[in-house]
């Protein structure tokens, strides 16, 4: 459940671009779709080995305004991080004129 006072935390959702040149080649580009508030819930940490050394991984529960548009494609900037949206965004319905949308979301990438 989130009451409006709980959706104080300013995230910017974007999604990529593909962008392929003359060449050949291509150029990825990350564009803002919105910048809505949203409740953010860290609910789990693991550590994982990546490169040979033990990384920190935080998955975090966003849960914004319900919007059609967002994709599990899409990343989140918190701040000054990038996290990976990981699933498919899941709507929440509590209620007439109370929609949500739920989206879980890892660091790094």
């Amino acid at each position: 459940m989130a009451t409006i006072g709980e959706i104080n935390h300013r995230i910017t959702l974007q999604y990529k671009t593909i962008v392929m040149d003359s060449m050949g080649g291509r150029t990825e580009t990350w564009n803002t779709a919105a910048t809505v508030w949203a409740k953010k819930t860290p609910y789990r940490s693991d550590e994982a080995m990546q490169a040979m050394k033990e990384t920190g991984i935080l998955m975090i529960n966003y849960r914004i305004r319900y919007r059609a548009d967002v994709r599990a494609s899409w990343r989140i900037l918190d701040g000054n991080k990038y996290l990976a949206i990981i699933g498919p965004p899941i709507p929440v319905d509590l209620g007439p004129g109370r929609r949500f949308l739920d989206i879980t979301a890892k660091e790094g990438q």
